[in-house]
């Protein structure tokens, strides 16, 4: 079992910047691969990012290439997702998950921390 705790939501004008932080505790977070998702408001969850277990590889959305940066330290068990130049579009839910590297499907979510950038 893992569980996974969001933090670093706010509110922030248009080119703004924020830092979540998805803090993990339970089975070695080092084995798990971890991603970043977006629910804006009456719409589906989308993927954002996502990071390899030991950090070394990334993908993200193309909406985000180039000015949202995931990684991760081990030793504090917490992936970051800084997130910079805002766009209004960026509002909503953003939720970290966490799947073993072995796995095909992220197992465990977190609760989301709510993003809201102002024009």
């Amino acid at each position: 079992q893992v569980q996974l705790v969001e933090s670093g939501g706010g509110l922030v004008q248009a080119g703004g910047s924020l830092r979540l932080s998805c803090a993990a505790s339970g089975r070695t977070f080092s084995n798990y691969i971890v991603g970043w998702f977006h629910q804006a408001p009456g719409k589906e969850r989308e993927f954002v990012a996502t990071i390899s277990t030991g950090g070394g590889n990334t993908d993200y959305a193309d909406s985000v290439k180039g000015r949202f940066t995931i990684s991760r330290d081990n030793a504090k068990n917490t992936v970051y997702l800084q997130m910079n130049s805002l766009k209004p579009d960026d509002t909503g839910v953003y939720s970290c998950a966490a799947k073993h590297f072995s796995g095909v499907q992220y197992r465990y979510w977190g609760q989301g921390t709510q993003v809201t950038v102002s024009s």
